[in-house]
């Protein structure tokens, strides 16, 4: 006996074109993922695109003040770690009544350094925020009249006041979320 196939509905149909085109890009961004020098050229090269937009549209500002505030965020994210050492301290505190901190003696345990925004996922973020920014500017509706200059203004005296928290942060806990400029080992030869 022939066995009748039911009929592929609609909703089935979209449904498997949708996971097929979502596969295929998760495959792309899993292969870009070694590329961390391209990603980010091609990210910066967006985000000046983006900037020629505003800057020969002469308007938009309120999108790129957001653009602005959301990748400082990310930013922030990305430098801070993984286990905040202050609120280690904290719980140290109130069980021994010492300060905790990251190791500094041979006998203390190691802890690499874990970030709390992985790169990639502060590469896929920022760029995704960009283009979102970018088809902002395309609609007249996002266009709200505001005086830039005190955007500007705002946004650097938030940008050196966050930025010097997170300093202060990384000096009083000792760590430092960059692996240039760290002693770096090799193997004794001899």
């Amino acid at each position: 006996m022939d066995s009748i196939e039911p009929e592929q509905t609609p909703f089935a149909a979209v449904s498997a074109h949708t996971s097929r085109i979502q596969r295929q890009y998760q495959a792309w961004l899993d292969k870009s993922t070694p590329y961390v020098p391209y990603r980010w050229l091609g990210t910066v090269g967006l985000l000046m695109i983006f900037f020629a937009r505003i800057f020969i549209a002469q308007g938009w500002y309120i999108v790129a003040y957001s653009l602005g505030i959301y990748l400082l965020n990310l930013f922030l994210a990305f430098l801070q770690p993984k286990f905040d050492p202050s609120n280690e301290a904290i719980d140290n505190d109130m069980e021994d009544g010492a300060a905790g901190g990251l190791p500094t003696k041979q006998d203390e345990e190691f802890r690499p350094f874990i970030r709390r925004l992985p790169e990639f996922k502060f590469w896929y973020s920022a760029t995704r925020a960009i283009a979102i920014g970018f088809t902002c500017t395309w609609f007249s509706i996002f266009d709200v009249p505001v005086f830039w200059p005190v955007l500007v203004v705002y946004w650097l005296i938030l940008f050196a006041l966050t930025m010097r928290r997170q300093i202060q942060h990384m000096i009083k806990y000792r760590y430092v979320p960059f692996t240039f400029g760290k002693a770096k080992y090799t193997k004794n030869s001899s």
